[in-house]
């Protein structure tokens, strides 16, 4: 169990979010599903998931009115968010999925689709894949030594500054699957259908306090 606060799971209508709190109640987290601007006011972690599209997630964004509740919790009151998968990806500031569609911009970094060198590297990525880590001494890495993780994604960060990427994974080539920026985060697997490893990666998230 957790002596954590409350975790706010934003519910902005881009993909199923229901295994996300079980898995919190699993860790002894509490948690609560959030699906307006107002419910955010009184946030002090929010997870941001996402399936789908990156320029569905963001009209789902603005047209929900979170952006700038976003922005005021995340980027002026620095409260720590999770991004997941494709809210992982909505961190950054552009994808070529959307090329139109700006992202979040909390994050100097873009996405692009992989490049398949042969027949063996199949689009999307999916399935297990280990992470190897870049900076063992954050704490949402705390106890993930050679961890795996479960993978669904066609899109990933190619040009991320160094000190923003924590692990990273295979598939084909090398690409960033858990970054960081002071109390911004993202994963790009799902830590919900991670069995134990998935636990412990959002156990830490919990438990993660500023410095």
């Amino acid at each position: 169990m957790t002596n954590a606060e409350e975790i706010s799971i934003l519910d902005y209508g881009s993909g199923n979010i229901g295994s996300i709190p079980n898995m919190l109640k699993r860790c002894g987290v509490k948690s609560v599903i959030v699906s307006s601007a107002d419910g955010l006011k009184k946030a002090k972690k929010i997870i941001l998931p996402g399936v789908g599209s990156f320029g569905h997630a963001m009209h789902c964004l603005r047209e929900g009115g979170y952006i700038n509740i976003l922005n005021q919790k995340v980027v002026d009151e620095k409260i720590p968010v999770l991004g997941i998968c494709l809210g992982m990806q909505i961190l950054g500031q552009s994808s070529e999925e959307s090329p139109s569609t700006e992202g979040l911009c909390w994050i100097d970094g873009s996405l692009k689709k992989f490049i398949a060198a042969d027949k063996t590297i199949k689009i999307p990525h999916m399935g297990w894949n280990h992470i190897e880590n870049k900076d063992s001494t954050h704490p949402l890495l705390k106890d993930l030594d050679k961890a795996r993780f479960y993978h669904v994604h066609s899109y990933h960060y190619f040009d991320l500054p160094i000190r923003n990427i924590l692990a990273c994974s295979h598939h084909g080539y090398d690409f960033p699957s858990i970054i960081a920026q002071d109390n911004i985060m993202g994963v790009q697997f799902h830590p919900e259908k991670s069995h134990r490893y998935g636990l412990q990666l959002l156990k830490n998230f919990a438990n993660y306090m500023p410095c």
